[in-house]
């Protein structure tokens, strides 16, 4: 069985990340969103809520699942029997960040692949970070974001 587990924050999770994982899943029999617990980061959103909003957006697909982990990626995937990191790749500068921490992946857990995908063009400059920091402000960011996501930080009035 071919298992992927995406790691990443998804603080909050955004379109450009969806992008990703639907077009991911034909690769893999099973697709686990990992929400990495980072020290250096602190997050906007609870895990909870991260957690909820991947779930809701792949609510009736049996491919997808997430859960919120803790320490090395590489036993995160040993785990949940993963042979495979997804990672997503916007810009070359992207690759090079990831390919040195895939090349350390690859040194501590030899069995385990990491595959990446360039993200679709209409979501290169999508990133949580510039999300929050427009949300953060008081802009609007709907137009990046899944509709779990919208309908959580822009209730209905």
């Amino acid at each position: 069985m071919r298992i992927a587990l995406f790691p990443g924050t998804f603080d909050p999770i955004t379109l450009g990340h969806v992008d990703i994982i639907d077009r991911a899943l034909p690769l893999f029999d099973k697709l686990i969103v990992g929400i990495g617990r980072n020290a250096n980061k602190k997050p906007m959103f609870s895990e909870e809520e991260r957690l909820h909003w991947i779930l809701e957006t792949y609510r009736g697909n049996d491919k997808v699942s997430a859960l919120v982990y803790e320490g090395l990626t590489v036993d995160a995937c040993n785990k949940v029997g993963a042979g495979f990191i997804l990672r997503g790749i916007r810009y070359v500068s992207d690759f090079e960040y990831e390919k040195a921490i895939a090349d350390m992946n690859r040194s501590i857990e030899h069995n385990i692949e990491t595959i990446f995908l360039t993200c679709s063009p209409q979501f290169t400059s999508v990133a949580s970070t510039l999300v929050r920091d427009v949300y953060r402000n008081g802009g609007n960011v709907r137009q990046f974001l899944p509709n779990a996501v919208q309908r959580s930080i822009y209730p209905a009035k």
